[in-house]
């Protein structure tokens, strides 16, 4: 099981190619982003608790501004380096999806 978060230009379409709206893409933590997102309570308030780790999630340029702090609050939870690599670049792509209006961050899930 793995979460591989990518930001799109545009809002990306699972039926047609997302490659044209595809900015960047994370794909070497998949596995230890999924565990560090299994920590937090998916009927909590916050954003990130609502990642699923078995489909797919998408969030706007607003949602991820939101989640931000959400990252910042777990990286201080991890004791595991590799959960710690894997939530520092997704607050890079957060910032960077926050930053471009119009943009999307997908999580797609395993």
């Amino acid at each position: 099981m793995g979460i591989e978060p990518e930001l799109h230009s545009g809002r990306p379409t699972p039926k047609r190619s997302s490659r044209a709206t595809l900015l960047r893409g994370s794909y070497q933590h998949g596995e230890a982003l999924a565990r560090a997102l299994g920590m937090l309570d998916r009927h909590g308030s916050g954003k990130l608790g609502w990642v699923d780790p078995y489909g797919d999630t998408l969030f706007n340029d607003q949602e991820a501004r939101v989640a931000r702090p959400e990252v910042a609050a777990l990286i201080q939870l991890c004791a595991d380096e590799k959960q710690k690599a894997a939530l520092l670049d997704l607050a890079e792509l957060l910032e960077a999806c926050a930053a471009t209006p119009g943009s999307y961050l997908w999580f797609i899930g395993d």
